[in-house]
């Protein structure tokens, strides 16, 4: 395939753009090359400047679950902003998502808006400050939950030491009220505990990690979690912004049958229109202003065209009741297909997978943990993205990224992706 416009088009955006892009990860930094630039998208499809057709695996990274352009959640935008795309006031709208929200989700009663997870996840984090009066939180090596300073933490000299910052701008002040636990370890976390009594005001974790590639969480792993922070008096926040509505219609809440006192939300309760939320019990969510002490605001926060696109998207997973056993269904077959492949070709891999989120891992060895995610070899991976790409098959251009599959994807597709990668390893 030739790529000769994107290339061209990120030349041009290198001028005027840092890095020339607006997030990271699409620069193609660890894989090499350069970004594709989309042009459109329908179903499982993108369509590139160049002309190419590719197969969509990351799907805006999570969003698209019913595919690009789904045209109810078009529909509804269109009629949306013709009658006006922002008010920065009051809408019915607001209240109808919000209703149907709590009525998908276990454990909640009133829930937030916002315009993104970074900020779903920052305000929950001073929400359980605030409703703890403490001040410090544990967060998981390898775990994202957007840019904040409080998450742009990395490992100190023990998981019972405070995180040093791994991002110029974030202060030494910020990064000592965050404490690092490894993933899947609940003896890391019972030792900051104890060796923090009192002063720990929460715990934030992907359910289901999802930046590190796809890593679920061991059996018992979220239930702990959920028992020391009962022990130890702190609040547990789960970061659904990937989970959230495509796990599950509760999400991992409703999976995994763990409750959390906090859960953010992104992707998918924004029908793919930047949104976030959060939401919990009365008893926590009316620590919010203006009726609570702590304060959190936002302009553009319940827009009429997300809440719209949002809305429609959660109406439409509501009424689907064989969505989530079809998503099931066709991330088991390309597993299935990715396994029988990878192993004719004795290429060492793990493969891990979540109902509708999956990775390919180039190691044999069990990924549990951010540590054992970097086992994996990337000059394997890089062969296999661009491998893919030149068979019209688009993947996420990192190995630290899970993929989401559509439901808009079909069986042929499926098969079209297992030869590819048959043919990248002949």
């Amino acid at each position: 395939m030739l790529y000769q416009r994107s290339s061209q088009l990120f030349a041009e955006a290198e001028k005027v753009i840092p890095g020339g892009v607006n997030s990271p990860v699409r620069a193609f930094k660890s894989v090499g090359g350069t970004p594709i630039y989309v042009k459109e998208a329908k179903g499982a499809y993108l369509f590139d400047e160049d002309g190419n057709k590719l197969i969509d695996y990351i799907n805006s990274w999570g969003p698209m679950i019913l595919g690009h352009a789904y045209e109810p959640v078009v529909n509804a935008i269109i009629a949306k902003a013709k009658l006006g795309t922002s008010f920065g006031m009051p809408t019915e709208i607001e209240t109808k998502i919000a209703e149907l929200a709590v009525s998908m989700v276990p454990n909640i009663d009133k829930i937030r808006f916002v315009n993104s997870g970074t900020e779903a996840c920052m305000s929950a984090v001073r929400l359980a400050r605030g409703y703890t009066s403490r001040e410090k939180i544990i967060k998981f090596k390898g775990c994202y939950h957007g840019h904040s300073d409080s998450f742009l933490i990395q490992a100190g000299s023990g998981a019972v030491t405070f995180g040093s910052p791994n991002s110029p701008g974030v202060t030494q002040g910020t990064a000592k009220d965050t404490l690092l636990a490894d993933y899947n370890n609940l003896e890391s976390v019972k030792a900051i505990f104890e060796a923090n009594k009192g002063e720990i005001a929460a715990i934030i974790v992907e359910p289901v990690a999802g930046n590190m590639g796809c890593v679920p969480p061991k059996k018992g792993f979220l239930e702990g979690l959920r028992q020391l922070c009962d022990e130890y008096g702190a609040l547990l926040i789960f970061d659904e912004v990937m989970t959230g509505f495509r796990l599950a219609r509760g999400g991992a809440q409703e999976l995994f049958n763990v409750n959390a006192d906090i859960v953010t939300f992104g992707k998918v309760i924004g029908g793919g229109l930047p949104v976030g939320a959060f939401a919990a019990r009365a008893e926590i969510m009316d620590y919010l202003a203006p009726i609570g002490p702590v304060y959190q605001a936002g302009t553009l926060s319940g827009n009429p065209l997300a809440m719209a696109a949002g809305l429609t998207m959660l109406e439409e997973i509501e009424k689907d009741l064989d969505l989530f056993k079809r998503l099931e269904e066709k991330t088991g077959y390309l597993e299935k297909g990715l396994r029988k492949v990878l192993s004719s070709h004795n290429i060492p891999f793990t493969i891990n997978r979540v109902g509708s989120m999956i990775s390919v891992f180039f190691d044999e060895r069990e990924v549990i943990d951010f540590g054992t995610a970097g086992y994996g070899n990337n000059d394997t991976f890089k062969k296999f993205f661009h491998g893919l790409l030149a068979e019209g098959v688009y993947i996420a251009p990192s190995s630290y990224e899970t993929w989401f599959i559509t439901d808009a994807l079909t069986y042929e597709d499926l098969d079209h992706t297992i030869n590819a990668v048959n043919k990248i390893f002949s």
